[in-house]
């Protein structure tokens, strides 16, 4: 079942951004709130091409990357598994921990920019991440 939150933050953003609300966007953003972990483009095409059998590939992919410019999604390049995006979080500003293998992300809450850090000339800082890739608890245990 999707996170109401989520869909209707999603659907706040599109319209902010100036977005007709279709049934296809919607839809997208249903997607993203049944999930808490990161989707592959591809992925999300399969489940946007159940209800809509003409939708492009072309035509997700972009809205995709639309929508991670936007701020709606967040977009995590995998080494192995390549980009992938994730719903959000506008509650609290926080970073993650990502498992190389499983993919699991653990949110925390220490930032580094909060530090005192010289920047060159009257560089100003809009906006930023920060994420730590390693192995979580589970894998360990796995031996992995």
């Amino acid at each position: 079942m999707a996170d109401k939150t989520t869909v209707e933050e999603m659907i706040g953003i599109m319209m902010r951004n100036g977005w007709r609300i279709t049934e296809q966007r919607r839809t997208l953003a249903e997607i993203f709130a049944k999930y808490d972990g990161y989707l592959t483009p591809k992925y999300v095409y399969d489940q946007m091409a159940i209800s809509y059998p003409s939708v492009s590939f072309d035509t997700v992919y972009r809205n995709l990357r639309l929508l991670s410019d936007m701020g709606a999604l967040e977009q995590f390049y995998f080494m192995d598994g390549g980009l992938k995006f994730r719903s959000t979080c506008l509650h609290h500003h926080h970073h993650h921990l990502i498992c190389t293998h499983c993919e699991k992300t653990l949110t925390f809450d220490y930032c580094p920019m909060e530090a005192a850090m010289p920047l060159p000339g009257k560089f100003k800082i809009t906006s930023h991440r920060f994420e730590i890739y390693g192995i979580c608890d589970d894998c360990q245990s796995l031996n992995i």
